[in-house]
């Protein structure tokens, strides 16, 4: 049996940017700040450009996860 696995989304509340790399941690169940600097060397050893461009189409293409207000209680 397969877990369920929800889908990628750019975080609301662990963001420095625009949420993606928390997003892609979160889906692939790493640690942010791991995720975030090996990111940065990446982008920094492919000559930062690709990085920028990818951390871009992310931003534009990824929906944010939905906003879960701590005050609102679920019925469901």
């Amino acid at each position: 049996m397969s877990t369920f696995q929800a889908p990628l989304r750019r975080s609301r509340s662990n963001r420095m940017i625009g949420g993606v790399v928390a997003g892609l941690a979160k889906y692939f169940g790493m640690d942010v700040t791991l995720t975030r600097v090996l990111y940065v060397v990446i982008s920094i050893c492919s000559a930062a450009f690709p990085g920028i461009l990818v951390y871009l189409l992310f931003w534009i293409l990824t929906p944010e996860e939905e906003y879960s207000d701590p005050r609102v209680v679920s019925t469901q």
